[in-house]
């Protein structure tokens, strides 16, 4: 880790995290760890940890810090668990996910980003991470079901797939609503019963595949 970004990430976890409601100390702690300027362009590192998103190749974005620290503090990890991400992107997420939990697996529609992501992901010894390309409004079958879904893209509805691969007890995060602004939509499923609360208000970028918005 390059000492020179220290300062700037504990600033960030100060000032942009926990000043703003993010109380998680495992949370906290895994946000002040993970380079964060390793992920996006070298042309972009100091402004890495501003509290703004990044913009990463394929016109993908890398999401504020503190929309990753909400997302994953809704997700109420404990470190036993299996993680599905949808939309791997610059693979900032997955990496602070994989010191959150057993195991990620992380699903990327753009093979240049998930090579890029699979990099990073070695250089950190994040070797809880398995990455593949494809739909990832599919999900990923063959390892469900899952502790916990988050979906880094906004799509018009929660996909039914992604339902069905979730465990019971578990919790699915996702922006859903039109193509320019969404809210974020926590999922639970328990006894069988699924659960949908409307959280932040947010914007990402859309959510491809068949039960997004299109291909």
């Amino acid at each position: 880790m390059t000492d020179r970004f220290a300062t700037a990430r504990e600033r960030m976890v100060q000032e942009q995290l926990a000043a703003k409601g993010i109380t998680d100390p495992r949370v906290l702690a895994v946000m002040g760890e993970v380079p964060r300027h390793l992920f996006v362009d070298d042309a972009m590192q100091g402004r890495s940890y501003g509290d703004y998103p990044l913009p990463i190749a394929a016109g993908q974005t890398i999401s504020q810090p503190f929309i990753v620290a909400y997302m994953t503090q809704a997700l109420e990890l404990q470190g036993h668990e299996k993680v599905l991400e949808i939309g791997t992107g610059s693979g900032y997420q997955a990496a602070i996910l994989s010191r959150l939990c057993r195991k990620v697996y992380t699903v990327e529609r753009v093979n240049t980003l998930l090579a890029g992501a699979r990099k990073l992901f070695d250089t950190l010894h994040c070797f809880n991470i398995v990455a593949k390309m494809d739909d990832g409004t599919l999900g990923w079958p063959e390892f469900a079901p899952y502790d916990a879904i988050i979906v880094t893209a906004g799509g018009p509805e929660v996909p039914h797939p992604l339902i069905d691969q979730l465990a019971d007890p578990g919790r699915l995060i996702i922006p859903v609503g039109d193509q320019d602004i969404q809210n974020l939509h926590l999922v639970t499923k328990e006894k069988g019963e699924i659960r949908i609360d409307r959280l932040a208000s947010v914007r990402f970028v859309e959510l491809i595949g068949e039960h997004g918005w299109g291909r």
